[in-house]
């Protein structure tokens, strides 16, 4: 038999009957027996592997940069103070890190379509990974649309134009991207992705000079909003410790979604050329990214713009509202509107592409397993489920609700549970992770000897990270249990998932006769068998320029 390469990981016919020989291999696991697991291996061949090693640490990184920063970091200095919100997305920095981690060492070992999804459906409970999939495949429905009304209303700042036309354009934009091969996908996050750093580290030397008085007004600022109007805010008119908690505490919420998107590095594996070296890779360096493009700068909000700055509260989606754009108007420096809101733009326009490419994946993986029909699967000349694809495509037409006032308000609540339901996903990731670490174990695997890559500090990270996301969750609609705060809309978008996740979970349960998969039933030795065939290539020396090369490679 001709041997694999890293690059063209297939596992052919003679590949699926050794399986079948493994001493100590059920032939039944669960709901998936060894032609099954068989074909999980072999799914490679459906896609075309375009997206190169810069174009995944590109886009792990892209994930944490968008309109939660540049926008929705002013939110959280109005409700919890520079200190508050600097300790909220440190916390959730950390926190989602964690589940990275947790996806990463699954997908290098498991490099398959569609995500966590697969590996739910693998390692768990296929009943839970039916559930769960059918919650992203809502998700992205809704989030689309609403990266293309955010898009439109960008581009209000310079010119005002019926918000439809440009919710046309920018949808025929990303659904063209999307039906084109995954190459072109990759190029245009990388080079949104340069945008971005540039603007992150342009916005934080802008505000490292205003601090220190470089500024028109020559007025240096130092720690002086840190003393008045002071650390931490009195949140809804709370007095005392506790209302400076309670801004503290929803901080954790704004930063949480701010960070959505972030575990995106394993949805396209089977479209990653070497995806045992480029995912581990991405997910290693995923902490000091956070560190640097998230902490920090809201490290530096906090010390140019004051949490009492009326301009903070205001709910417009251009840069008008961008804290460093008010902290560039205080100092007297022009033009910054229009930088920053041109990055916002290309922001939008990435997320959706992202979520075009992550949503048709896992709604793929989802036929794969049998939790969605099989027309889903359908592929283009290009290696793209163009059928997948044209169902977001459909849904785009959401974006028009905002067009009338009624029916935005019913998009708001559509939006508000697509936020919840990121916590539900993360708090499923951490679960599937526990469940593989757990199967590791009890089948007498060594991790950091026969995987491609073991996640450090495990588990105990996963653990805090699934406790703290189920406590965010139950505390997640607290304001309508305070006295005289009780607001519908704010308790079904924050509590509805639920319900609704367990009705899927056990209607299907119910169907199928499925069971939780026990744990020395997990099919992971065939994976680990496929990766002892197909080792990671070796990573090249960097040689000249390269080495100055600390982002991609």
């Amino acid at each position: 038999m001709t041997p694999h390469t890293a690059e063209d990981p297939s596992f052919d016919e003679a590949g699926q009957e050794a399986i079948a020989e493994k001493k100590g291999f059920h032939d039944n696991i669960g709901s998936y027996d060894v032609e099954n697991t068989a074909g999980q291996l072999k799914e490679v061949h459906d896609f075309k592997q375009g997206l190169h090693q810069r174009h995944i640490q590109m886009i792990a990184l892209a994930g944490t940069i968008g309109t939660g920063l540049f926008l929705g970091s002013g939110r959280a200095i109005a409700t919890a103070g520079p200190l508050g919100a600097f300790l909220g997305y440190s916390i959730i920095g950390l926190t989602v890190s964690s589940v990275v981690f947790g996806v990463g060492e699954m997908g290098a070992l498991a490099p398959l379509t569609g995500g966590a999804i697969r590996y739910l459906e693998l390692f768990c409970d296929p009943a839970l990974a039916f559930a769960i999939g059918w919650n992203h495949v809502y998700s992205y429905i809704v989030s689309i649309p609403s990266e293309i009304v955010a898009a439109a209303v960008i581009v209000e700042f310079w010119a005002t134009i019926n918000n439809a036309i440009w919710i046309t354009v920018f949808g025929a934009l990303m659904l063209a991207t999307s039906l084109l091969f995954v190459r072109i996908y990759g190029e245009l996050e990388f080079g949104f992705s340069i945008l971005k750093i540039m603007l992150v580290i342009g916005i934080n030397i802008m505000a490292l000079v205003i601090t220190c008085g470089g500024g028109p007004d020559h007025k240096a600022i130092g720690f002086s909003y840190w003393k008045d109007p002071g650390p931490f805010v009195q949140y809804l008119g709370v007095d005392g410790s506790l209302g400076q908690f309670l801004g503290f505490w929803t901080t954790l919420n704004n930063a949480l979604y701010a960070y959505s998107g972030i575990d995106n590095i394993t949805v396209a594996a089977a479209e990653t050329r070497n995806p045992r070296q480029a995912i581990p890779q991405a997910a290693r360096r995923i902490f000091i990214r956070i560190l640097l493009f998230y902490v920090l700068t809201i490290f530096m909000v906090g010390l140019v713009v004051p949490s009492n700055d009326p301009d903070l509260l205001g709910s417009t989606s251009t840069a008008a509202h961008s804290p460093f754009v008010i902290a560039a108007k205080n100092a007297g420096i022009s033009a910054v509107p229009s930088i920053i809101n041109a990055v916002v733009l290309t922001s939008a326009w990435s997320s959706g592409n992202s979520n075009m490419l992550g949503g048709s994946r896992i709604l793929y993986g989802m036929a794969s397993n049998g939790h969605a029909p099989q027309v889903f699967k359908r592929m283009n000349r290009f290696g793209v489920p163009y059928v997948s694809v044209a169902l977001y495509g459909i849904f785009m037409a959401l974006g028009y609700m905002t067009l009338s006032d009624s029916a935005s308000t019913v998009f708001t609540w559509l939006q508000d549970i697509v936020s919840i339901s990121t916590l539900v996903n993360w708090v499923c990731i951490c679960i599937v992770y526990l469940r593989f670490y757990y199967g590791c174990k009890k089948q007498g695997i060594d991790r950091h000897k026969e995987l491609p890559w073991a996640a450090p500090f495990q588990p105990w990270t996963t653990w805090f990270s699934l406790v703290l996301l189920i406590v965010l969750f139950f505390t997640g609609g607290y304001k309508t249990f305070m006295n005289r705060r009780w607001d519908t809309e704010t308790f079904i978008s924050s509590y509805v998932n639920a319900p609704v996740i367990i009705a899927l979970y056990l209607g299907y349960k119910y169907l199928k006769k499925t069971n939780i998969i026990p744990l020395e039933d997990i099919p992971i030795r065939p994976f680990i068998e496929n990766y002892q065939n197909n080792p990671a290539l070796e990573a090249k020396p960097k040689k000249g320029l390269r080495r100055l090369d600390i982002l991609w490679s």
